[in-house]
């Protein structure tokens, strides 16, 4: 059939020449796209959001245990265990060390409960001679505090129901102050319940 348009003859096959054939190229080389680097990217952000995630909660939870704090809400602030020496008022909403009642202070934003003692209820009192009491315990509190260094010991458990801490606070020659506040009649010794003060 074809003799019959040209004289034409087939072209012989040179042995000594390698036919050219056309490479099989990737999808993604032109775009420089790979899907490798697509699934990298995802773990680096992967590993970038656990490491933001670890800092956040893993290194504030064990920084805080190995340096002796405790986390309260947003705050972290530190244990009441040792020697401090502040200055105390009585307690308003935006107090953070101050005295509450004659047997509950604040400490640095930490609320804490004096183990060894149990003084007249101010919130509310319920009588006049509980409320009167109270109010002495509270002031006589608050001049022990701010008569110079103090330090707070932890009583036979960290904490009561309330989340407050429990301790002990002994003035600089280690009596306590619960102590005192008992034998000038404005606590009484905590013998783990509560007595009324009114009659």
């Amino acid at each position: 059939m074809l003799g019959e348009w040209c004289d034409c003859k087939p072209v012989k096959e040179n042995p000594n020449v390698i036919p050219f054939r056309r490479s099989r190229r990737s999808p993604y080389r032109r775009s420089g796209w790979r899907p490798y680097r697509r699934g990298r990217s995802q773990l680096l952000t992967l590993a970038s959001i656990a490491l933001v995630a670890f800092v956040a909660l893993g290194v504030d939870k064990i920084g805080s245990q190995l340096l002796g704090l405790t986390s309260s809400g947003s705050q972290t602030t530190a244990v009441a265990i040792g020697t401090f020496e502040r200055s105390f008022s009585f307690c308003s909403q935006i107090s953070r060390t101050c005295v509450v009642d004659g047997d509950t202070i604040r400490l640095d934003g930490t609320k804490i409960r004096i183990a060894d003692i149990d003084t007249p209820e101010l919130s509310p009192p319920r009588c006049d001679y509980e409320r009167e009491l109270g109010e002495r315990a509270k002031a006589r509190m608050r001049d022990l505090l701010n008569a110079g260094p103090f330090t707070l010991r932890k009583a036979d458990r960290d904490e009561d129901k309330y989340g407050r801490k429990l301790r002990t606070i002994h003035g600089a020659d280690g009596r306590s102050v619960g102590a005192v506040l008992v034998e000038e009649g404005l606590a009484r010794i905590w013998d783990g319940s509560r007595h009324p003060w009114c009659s």
